[in-house]
């Protein structure tokens, strides 16, 4: 049975705007997939009515083989820092 990866859904944390913008464009320009659908919004933790933390959510959708023909094996690795 051959397995192909096509599709990975990243989601991150980052602080601000900026690190969102910077995130999405150091992943439009990786050459090891092409880069999907992405978002970014800005989010907010509120307790008693105030706002008591702030940061962005950005979602990466990587496309590593199309789903009819893939074409290459993908191995992906996490490490934990």
């Amino acid at each position: 049975m051959a397995k192909y990866l096509t599709t990975v859904v990243e989601t991150y944390r980052v602080s601000t705007e900026q690190e969102a913008t910077a995130l999405i464009e150091e992943a439009k320009n990786d050459p090891s997939y092409t880069l999907g659908k992405y978002t970014s919004e800005r989010k907010e933790r509120k307790s008693k009515g105030e706002v008591i933390d702030e940061f962005w959510k950005v979602s990466l959708n990587k496309i590593f083989n199309d789903i009819k023909e893939p074409e290459t094996n993908v191995n992906i690795t996490y490490e934990v820092d």
